[in-house]
């Protein structure tokens, strides 16, 4: 039967360590802090776990970290607050630009929507009837 941890369905033939990494907010250095606290090898597979051990594991996530819906909240709660002070990170956040100093003008082509195709792509040569 598939593990589900905070919502998400855990793949049942990776290892346990990247499983875990299915799930929004726990990361490969967060899932092997999960494991060690709970005494879980991180090299088992996640089909092979104990119903005792996946019980161990979803209490502990749910017990110390923020996942999924929560955290997503959160994020979405912070970047609305920096808008509704008109600070500079919530005014690049309103148009969709990098907020940490990066160039705009050469870069980020794709966040600004500024996509360019390749020009000569699909032409007719010169030298052809048209």
């Amino acid at each position: 039967m598939p593990i589900r941890i905070g919502g998400v369905t855990i793949p049942q033939d990776k290892r346990i360590v990247i499983a875990l990494t299915y799930i929004y907010g726990i990361g490969r250095t967060t899932s092997e802090k999960i494991l060690k606290s709970v005494k879980i090898s991180p090299d088992i597979r996640a089909k092979s776990l104990s119903e005792a051990d996946e019980a161990k594991i979803r209490e502990f996530i749910k017990a110390n970290y923020k996942i999924e819906g929560d955290l997503k909240r959160e994020v979405l709660g912070n970047i609305k607050r920096l808008k509704e002070i008109k600070c500079y990170r919530g005014s690049r956040h309103a148009k969709n630009l990098p907020g940490r100093g990066q160039r705009t003008k050469t870069n980020s082509r794709t966040v600004r929507g500024n996509v360019r195709k390749t020009l000569m792509s699909g032409r007719k040569s010169s030298n052809q009837k048209t």
